[in-house]
């Protein structure tokens, strides 16, 4: 979608949502600005201005950085060190972000600024505004940051935005001042504070926690029609997912979850008494009102973490217009964030885990009652087998890339700086187990589909079942002679993974 027909979103009394930071990235929604947060932003900066005018000691505007904070600023100085404030600390390294990463970093500084704390000059918050809105993208290396604000990557932002390094101009990358006068911009001029207010937050970090809340969100979906789907198949005892069961021990989000299932399966035959198997299933059907149920918490508390860090001032020092001062703190520090967001990414694990022993399950006569491997020409045939091996590699990499990284890592700035949250890169672990988990719930939906053939019941489903079976049928065909698999899980994976268009 071009940025000129693109919806717009207003920055106003109504900070952005989670949802517009993922309009703005993934659909390149415009951004338009309200009287009122210009009207907030100048207020914070004559603040700004009245403490300079004073000379009067404030972090990041008339004293050094970092282990720097003991040396004054000399007056002359002021706007030049703000220039070197980006430069300096533009030491990121690896592969560049992607495009729609870019974006979300950008328009979360934007909201950070619009909250009114960080001081800025207008004329800097409405430049970042128009260049994303212009489509302007600089090339931001992806490691660097460990979440005691996203100083790398912010800087690497801003020095393209002062006609610095490159930048990607509608597919194109070229040199920023290239770039910057293609789009009909000008370099961004800073004055004392400036280059600081741009770098000092945890952008990168929360946009891209936006865009992970908009994929998860739609898997966590994809995930229960799998799971219905699944339970037809297997002829699963739907007793677990009984409210009165679930009610003798609310634990959180089993009920929502029971209910959600219970409505995919409506009019399914497998409602019917004694349509189930077994009395009891293996625990990987038996328990999913339960690991689902805390998936959909654990979904929750992240949104919650990610929603206060989105329209919250955590520049420091925080401008406090309404009093006239600036104060110094640790707002920025992402503690309570990474928390909610490792542990997410654990119970994204304990689904993977659930979903690829149903996977497995639905493959051995044993469990399921059908032919092994679900291959319909008996075993001369491969069916389904090979497949184990994927499922269990992605099931194994999701288990690792679950394990906590956010312990504090190396003291720096000469030990001033001896905490941090390593932010980026639990977001980064994150996507990397969405991807993969993704995959697996595309197997559970080719792999249950097959099953509920092979078993005779595809015609007796309920109907959000129905739909699931119908949606892998209308692009996957039934196995019957070996084909390679793998395109039928990258069709079916990227198709549930698209988000709204």
């Amino acid at each position: 979608m071009s940025a000129t027909h693109s919806p717009s979103i207003t920055f106003s009394a109504s900070p952005p949502t989670i949802e517009d930071i993922a309009a703005i990235a993934r659909r390149h929604a415009r951004i338009e600005i309200s009287a009122e947060v210009e009207a907030r932003i100048m207020a914070a900066r004559a603040v700004v201005d009245r403490y300079t005018e004073r000379d009067l000691p404030v972090y990041g505007l008339t004293t050094g950085l970092g282990a720097g904070v003991d040396t004054r600023l000399a007056t002359e100085d002021l706007v030049a060190f703000q220039m070197r404030v980006p430069q300096a600390r533009a030491v990121g390294v690896g592969k560049p972000l992607a495009q729609e990463s870019v974006r979300a970093m950008m328009a979360v500084r934007a909201v950070g600024m619009a909250a009114g704390g960080s001081g800025v000059s207008l004329n800097v918050f409405r430049g970042l505004i128009a260049a994303i809105n212009a489509g302007v993208h600089p090339v931001v290396p992806s490691l660097g940051s460990i979440g005691a604000a996203d100083l790398a990557p912010l800087a690497h932002m801003s020095r393209a935005l002062l006609g610095f390094g490159e930048i990607e101009l509608g597919g194109e990358v070229l040199p920023a001042g290239i770039a910057l006068e293609r789009a009909g911009l000008r370099p961004l001029e800073l004055a004392p504070k400036d280059g600081h207010a741009l770098v000092v937050a945890n952008s990168l970090s929360i946009g891209l926690a936006c865009l992970a809340l908009e994929d998860i969100e739609r898997l966590f979906d994809w995930s229960l029609k799998a799971i219905a789907v699944a339970f037809e198949a297997f002829r699963a005892n739907v007793s677990v997912f009984d409210d009165r069961a679930l009610a003798a021990r609310p634990a959180f989000g089993q009920r929502r979850v029971a209910a959600q299932l219970m409505e995919l399966l409506s009019g399914s035959s497998l409602l019917a008494a004694d349509a189930a198997r077994r009395l009891q299933d293996p625990l990987s059907y038996r328990c999913t009102p339960q690991v689902w149920g805390a998936l959909r918490h654990a979904i929750d508390e992240a949104r919650q973490a990610t929603e206060i860090d989105l329209v919250s001032s955590s520049d420091n020092p925080v401008v406090i217009a309404s009093e006239g001062v600036i104060l110094a703190h640790g707002n920025f520090d992402m503690t309570a964030f990474v928390l909610a967001w490792e542990r997410l990414g654990q119970a994204m694990a304990h689904c993977a885990a659930g979903t690829a022993y149903r996977i497995m399950k639905i493959m051995s006569p044993g469990m399921s009652d059908l032919p092994r491997f679900l291959t319909p020409m008996g075993q001369s045939r491969t069916g389904f087998a090979t497949v184990q091996k994927t499922v269990s590699a992605m099931e194994a990499e999701i288990r690792h890339l679950a394990m906590p990284v956010s312990l504090s890592p190396l003291p720096v700035a000469d030990g001033v700086e001896d905490q941090a949250s390593m932010a980026p890169g639990v977001l980064a672990k994150t996507q990397a187990i969405v991807e993969r988990l993704r995959y697996l719930v595309a197997i559970e939906l080719i792999a249950s589909a097959q099953a509920l053939e092979l078993r005779g019941v595809a015609g007796e489903l309920g109907r959000g079942s129905a739909e699931a079976y119908a949606f892998v049928r209308s692009h996957v065909p039934a196995l019957e002679e070996d084909r390679a698999q793998g395109p039928d899980f990258a069709t079916i994976a990227a198709l549930i993974g698209l988000g709204p268009q």
